[in-house]
Parts: structure tokens; C-alpha cells; sequence
């Protein structure tokens, strides 16, 4: 490829299985297993286009590859960021890379946030842990265009004070006035004085209109299940709610069976579903 201008077409569509080398442009510590890579091309100039949603296959020579859900701001080109959880060979390799180190990238894949669609609605974002960072780009995003929607809620739960991302955003974030954010831990320890329990108690009492609200929802499996009964609870329908159902991928375009979620491929169809597609299978263990 001659220029650098990465978009969906020219990674994917071009060749899938090739990967286009990036450099590590910083590390950041988030949690005590948590990071953020900074990758830019190695080339220089290039410029990286994704939707709020989708994930990249990230290579590390000689130890393996991994999905790993993009969670930088859409508007940022020359900068691609990946908050990533160490719990595996390939994560924990990552976690140790420096500036300079190469990285192997492809994509990005998958389905993508509804903001688009959700012009003129409430926003209502619920996540828990590592699942506020795919959902980082869609709040970018929602932040630049606020005069496109009425109220937006961020609501997100972390297991402890020391688990919870983002912290100087979230701070920024709650201190805008035509913002609604709550943060809570499941456990109080520490000089921890905020909010304590499930996420899901913010719910019933947050600032939307159930009948023109769009929800979006990522984290553990059980805490998205409670989620969506919370929020249809309060009024708002299945097609209405969005998740992501990130899981044990392995190729990103269907090749391998791995990720396949009844007659779909969260690869390929998700990882971001509408609710109302998912919800006969939702919640069954042996898919």
C-alpha cells in the first residue's frame, strides 16, 4: 500500500490474515493488571479509521495473537489505543513491551455502537470493570456531538477503588453538569468514600426516558444480565438495548468456529448485538 490511510476496506477487505506492523508509542499502568497501548504505524503518517465498537487482532512475534477491543477517541487518526487485561501468555507479553516494540495489527472488525442511530435519544451507558474501555469510544464520541442527544448516563462498577479505569476521565467526566455519572465498587477498602454495591442499583432511579432511550452495556456476563432486566424493568424494550459479547475469538472473520454464538459469529455479526437478536440465547453456558 503506497499511502498510510487505513480504513475498514483497505485492512480487512485487502487481506484479513495480514497483519500491518505498528510501533508502541506508550505503555500506561491503569490497574495493577490492567494497561494501555499507544500504537502508531511504524511507517510514520499513517492514519488509523475504526467505529466505536469494534476490536483489532493484536500480534506479538513468537507468542501469539489476541482480539482486543479498540478504546481510543474515533476522532484521534494517528493513535491506536488498546486497554488490555493481562491474564494471558499473549497479554502478559504485551504488558512488557516498550516504546519502539512492534505490534502486529488487524482490523478493525466487527459490528459497531449504534450512536448514529441513537440521534435525538437518551444515551444510557452501563459497564462494569474492563468493559468501560470498548465503550470509551462511544462516549468519546457522544461528548463531541452532545448536541445530538438529550440525556447521557454513564453508569460503571468496578470490583474495588484500585480496579476502577480511566480515573482522571471519569472525575473530568462527573464534573460536567449535563452529564449523569455514577461510579461504585462492589467492596469499600481503602480511603475509598464513594458509592458501594452492583450497578445495577443506579437503574431505577437515573435521569432518561425509557420509551426513547438507547442502552449500551459491557462487562461480566451476569452483571449485563441483571442490566438488561433492570432497564426493562424501567420501560425500555429489547431492541433498544445493545451489548457486547466479546468471547473466545480467534481468526476475526469466522474461519476457526471458535466464536460462534448460535447461528452467529460474534466475530463476524457482533460483538456488538442488538438485545432483541440475542435474547433466546442469551445467558445459555454451553454457547
Amino acid at each position: 500500500m503506497s499511502t498510510l490511510e487505513f480504513t475498514k476496506e483497505q485492512m480487512v477487505l485487502a487481506d484479513p490474515m495480514l497483519p500491518t506492523w505498528f510501533r508502541v508509542q506508550c505503555v500506561r499502568r491503569e490497574t495493577h493488571d490492567t494497561f494501555t497501548l499507544d500504537l502508531a504505524c511504524q511507517d510514520g503518517g499513517g492514519r488509523f479509521s475504526f467505529a466505536p465498537g469494534q476490536f483489532n487482532m493484536l500480534y506479538v512475534f513468537g507468542v501469539g495473537e489476541v482480539p482486543i477491543s479498540i478504546s481510543g477517541d474515533p476522532a484521534t487518526k494517528e493513535i491506536v489505543v488498546h486497554t488490555i487485561r493481562a491474564v494471558g501468555a499473549v497479554t502478559r507479553a504485551m504488558r512488557n513491551l516498550k516504546r519502539g516494540d512492534q505490534v502486529g495489527v488487524r482490523g478493525p472488525f466487527g459490528s459497531a455502537w449504534p450512536v448514529k442511530e441513537a440521534v435525538g435519544r437518551d444515551i444510557v451507558i452501563v459497564t462494569g470493570g474492563i468493559g468501560l474501555a470498548p465503550l470509551r469510544p462511544a462516549f468519546y464520541h457522544v461528548l463531541a456531538h452532545r448536541n445530538d442527544y438529550n440525556r447521557v448516563v454513564l453508569l460503571y462498577g468496578a470490583r474495588t477503588r484500585d480496579d476502577i479505569l480511566y480515573r482522571d476521565e471519569l472525575k473530568l467526566w462527573r464534573g460536567e453538569l449535563d452529564l449523569e455519572v455514577e461510579v461504585t465498587v462492589d467492596s469499600s477498602v481503602g480511603r475509598w468514600r464513594g458509592n458501594v454495591g452492583v450497578v445495577t442499583k443506579f437503574i431505577p432511579r437515573a435521569e432518561f426516558d425509557p420509551g426513547n432511550t438507547t442502552a449500551l452495556i459491557c462487562g461480566p456476563e451476569v452483571m449485563m444480565r441483571f442490566t438488561i432486566q433492570a432497564l426493562v424493568d424501567r420501560g425500555v424494550e429489547t431492541r433498544d438495548i445493545h451489548v457486547s459479547m466479546e468471547r473466545n475469538m480467534k481468526c476475526a472473520v469466522g474461519f476457526c468456529g471458535h466464536c460462534q454464538y448460535g447461528s452467529k459469529f460474534i466475530c463476524k455479526d457482533g460483538p456488538v448485538f442488538r438485545f432483541s437478536e440475542i435474547e433466546d440465547i442469551f445467558g445459555i453456558r454451553e454457547l
